[in-house]
């Protein structure tokens, strides 16, 4: 995959017009829509979809590159992006399987369908192995969902949600039930996304108040819980790997506009610009350090997902893993580049700003700090004893 070139799909001109409008979109609290009509127009929705169905084609170790890339003009862009593409990577994990009921995200993604991810629920901390919201079953198979997801990235423009919700009413109950629903009165889009940072995702609230999933549109039906489901991997695998993909991409561009200012900024003291200096020059080769640990970790893993490796057990702590580190990264890149960057960048309309106040979001994403240590402790010393 190393000869694959992501400026073809996303072309430095494309890019620059993104990252102008990424300032404005944080700056006025909106959903960034023209980069995603050009990103629609680019086939970018439909990469990971099999060129025989109409899509680019390309597996998970190529669209994190892309991803990375991306989240250099708009991290927020990037972010948004990225749980429609959850969606499209864990069909291709399916596919690439053998394991069959995703294929109409992939001819839906073709067609300009838009896919959100419908998981995260307040307090909710059992993430993928739990629900609060009700799954109703329905005569004809389908389900009825009620119940609050939070962080809906894509909020205003979606067309299906993938979710998921508990059943607990059937014979077999209780049952997690995996489905795709479509917007219509029974979906309330709140308006209440204000925050510090990644603003033009738009994340809203959504409020399902009896939204139906019909039959063909339920995917799974799985136990509460850790569970070898296909529908667990794809989403655990493909999640982690793409989130690492932006917030190692904010790194670089954090990286690459300390740079630039160093190499601009006059010393009066010395006569010489910042990039001479020996502790700026010292700071600049940490992030560096740090960044370039990141991209090849990426690449390695989705990789092995594209070729169907078998880790076993430890694949939960090698994804968690993976997304922990970028974020613990990109946020002591953002740091160090504000310092190396000077007083200037303490200013809302500095873009150095702006990625400083992104990247804090990682730490809010599955898996969140503690749930990755959780995770990585029970992989090297076994389970806590009882």
């Amino acid at each position: 995959m190393s000869t694959f070139d992501a400026a073809a799909l996303l072309p430095d001109d494309l890019l620059e017009r993104i990252r102008e409008r990424a300032a404005v979109h944080d700056r006025e609290n909106t959903f960034p829509q023209q980069d995603l009509d050009e990103l629609k127009q680019a086939g970018y929705l439909s990469v990971l979809v099999p060129a025989e169905l109409g899509g680019a084609g390309l597996g998970l170790e190529q669209a994190a590159l892309l991803q990375q890339r991306l989240a250099t003009a708009s991290p927020a862009t990037a972010l948004a992006v990225n749980m429609h593409l959850v969606w499209t990577g864990v069909a291709k994990v399916f596919s690439d399987r053998g394991v069959p009921g995703l294929e109409f995200v992939q001819r839906g993604a073709v067609a300009g369908e838009v896919f959100a991810f419908g998981i995260s629920e307040g307090g909710n901390d059992l993430v993928l192995f739990g629900s609060d919201t009700d799954a109703a079953p329905q005569p004809d198979g389908g389900y009825a969902f009620t119940g609050t997801k939070i962080f809906t990235s894509l909020a205003p423009v979606w067309t299906k949600l993938g979710l998921h919700g508990l059943d607990t009413t059937s014979a077999d109950a209780p049952k997690l039930v995996f489905a795709f629903i479509d917007r219509t009165d029974a979906v309330v889009t709140g308006d209440d996304w204000d925050t510090l940072g990644m603003r033009g995702t738009q994340s809203r609230t959504t409020r399902l108040n009896g939204a139906i999933a019909t039959p063909e549109h339920v995917v799974r039906r799985i136990d509460p819980g850790p569970n070898p489901d296909p529908i667990v991997f794809g989403i655990f695998s493909v999640f982690e790997i793409l989130l690492a993909s932006v917030y190692t991409g904010i790194a670089r561009r954090a990286l690459d506009l300390a740079v630039e200012t160093a190499r601009k900024r006059l010393s009066k003291k010395s006569g010489t610009t910042y990039s001479q200096d020996p502790d700026i020059r010292w700071r600049v080769a940490g992030m560096g350090l740090a960044y370039d640990a990141l991209p090849p970790q990426i690449s390695a893993l989705a990789r092995d997902v594209d070729e169907l490796a078998d880790h076993g057990p430890r694949w939960f702590t090698l994804l968690s893993g993976v997304k922990h580190r970028a974020v613990v990264m990109a946020k002591q890149v953002a740091d160090e580049a504000m310092l190396v960057a000077g007083g200037g960048s303490y200013f809302s309309s500095n873009e150095l700003s702006r990625l400083y106040r992104d990247v804090l979001a990682g730490q809010f994403h599955p898996s969140d700090p503690e749930s990755a240590h959780a995770t990585a402790a029970t992989a090297w010393l076994g389970p806590l004893e009882s």
